[in-house]
């Protein structure tokens, strides 16, 4: 229970590019200050990122995953700026695959980060006087022209260990994927259904996914 009046608002949190190699592509991003009385320095970076099988994200440096398009990103007009209280900024977001681009890799990504270099005064749960900086993540995907063709194949859908379902599907199409997993239980004895609550799921090729589905008592 940290005290901190700092935010930052961004539109839209994932930005979608199809261009080929050669070409560039360019997407406009709201940079959105909604506090009423700080004023918040921002800087822009770039990293890498990646699913683990249970869908949560993994950050990795720049450049270093085999799926990479931070090095294609330019950023305009500037990666440092600062925003009065209330204030918007429009950030111009450029994906440019080289012309030497041949990779069989359907889909390449990249987080853009937004980070608060002005770090604010705070005092955290233990009383002691701490900074507080608030940083922000978009998530950009490409892809090359061509058809899409989205395949989720399901692997395997048991009763786990810890009594839940348990669903693994692998993403083997060629685009990314997201999707709500709905599921029920049927009496076979009554044929009263039991609606399980909903999942969403994200996932690029070549993602192996897990679900578990907790079961009501």
């Amino acid at each position: 229970s940290i005290q901190a009046q700092s935010g930052i608002s961004v539109s839209p949190p994932r930005n979608y590019f199809t261009v080929a190699a050669g070409q560039s592509e360019s997407k406009k991003i709201l940079v959105s200050n909604p506090s009423k009385t700080t004023r918040l320095d921002l800087a822009v970076s770039l990293n890498d990122w990646n699913y683990d099988s249970y869908g949560s994200n993994l950050i990795h440096d720049a450049g270093t995953l085999p799926n990479s398009c931070a090095n294609w990103i330019s950023i305009l007009p500037q990666s440092y700026f600062s925003l009065a209280p209330g204030e918007t900024h429009e950030m111009e977001l450029i994906v440019s695959p080289p012309a030497t681009a041949s990779d069989p890799i359907p889909v390449h990504t990249a987080m853009l980060y937004i980070t608060q270099i002005n770090p604010e005064d705070a005092v955290n749960e233990h009383g002691a006087n701490i900074k507080v900086s608030v940083r922000t993540g978009i998530k950009i995907y490409h892809r090359y022209p061509g058809a899409r063709l989205p395949q989720l194949e399901i692997d395997n859908f048991s009763y786990s260990d810890t009594k839940d379902l348990l669903l693994e599907f692998t993403n083997n199409g060629n685009i990314w994927a997201d999707g709500t997993l709905n599921c029920e239980l049927i009496n076979q004895e009554t044929g009263a259904k039991t609606q399980l609550s909903d999942a969403i799921f994200y996932t690029i090729p070549n993602d192996s996914r897990k679900i578990i589905i907790a079961l009501p008592d």
